[in-house]
């Protein structure tokens, strides 16, 4: 892990990191051998007390936002929950993906409980490689740009997989056949999904806000490896 976080945007009131693929935001009773977490490890760098606005899975990379202080917390919160916001992810599927399909599919979430998850994906590439897998002697796979209108738990993961187009290196949402493929063949063990951008009203300074993170160094490699230009 690198000493310091990437910071894409600062201001009075946030502060914006890339976050590495594999690091938590915050501590976890699912991971107490974790030593190191986006929010401890922010806090140590800019030198005082940051808050999560949102939250990143561990496995996941890209854009993640903190508040300087607690009482910022609400106002993006709740400007995150407008329709005008706009959350993008890429991600690396198996399969040819269809140019464009807006999946209304319920989740069921820890608690046991249903919740309406809508997320709208485009497709930006599809490539073919000869790479023989099973009884196929190439395989396909798909650069896609995935824009959640509701924030579940794994939403776009769980999309993925309910659409049967996994993404590559997803654990447990993804295709054990596919990773195990990656794993040997380029010596894969991280997950192809990508916060890329998020656009919002600044809900202090009343101006919109687009923050970008660059792609990680594993999913570059990736992308480059399979051919993919986006």
């Amino acid at each position: 892990m690198e000493a310091n976080l990437e910071i894409l945007y600062e201001d009075d009131y946030i502060i914006a990191i890339n976050k590495p693929a594999g690091l938590l935001v915050h501590r976890s009773k699912l991971a107490r051998d974790v030593k190191e977490f986006a929010l401890q490890m922010l806090r140590n760098q800019v030198g005082q007390h940051v808050t999560p606005i949102h939250r990143l899975d561990r496995k996941t990379s890209g854009v993640l936002l903190f508040a300087k202080q607690q009482e910022f917390v609400n106002g993006f919160q709740t400007v995150l929950q407008e329709e005008k916001t706009q959350k993008t992810y890429i991600a690396v599927v198996r399969g040819f993906f269809t140019n464009e399909i807006v999946v209304d599919h319920p989740l069921i979430n820890e608690a046991g409980k249903k919740q309406d998850a809508f997320t709208k994906f485009r497709l930006l590439q599809q490539i073919e490689i000869p790479l023989a897998h099973g009884k196929f002697q190439t395989s396909r796979y798909s650069i896609i740009e995935a824009l959640p209108k509701t924030g579940r738990m794994h939403q776009i993961r769980k999309h993925l997989n309910h659409l049967r187009h996994p993404i590559i290196g997803d654990r447990p949402h993804g295709c054990n056949k596919q990773n195990a493929l990656f794993l040997k063949e380029f010596k894969l063990e991280k997950m192809l999904l990508h916060a890329k951008s998020l656009e919002l009203r600044h809900p202090f300074l009343d101006e919109n806000l687009k923050i970008e993170a660059g792609f990680p160094e594993h999913f570059h490699a990736m992308m480059e490896k399979l051919g993919f230009k986006i």
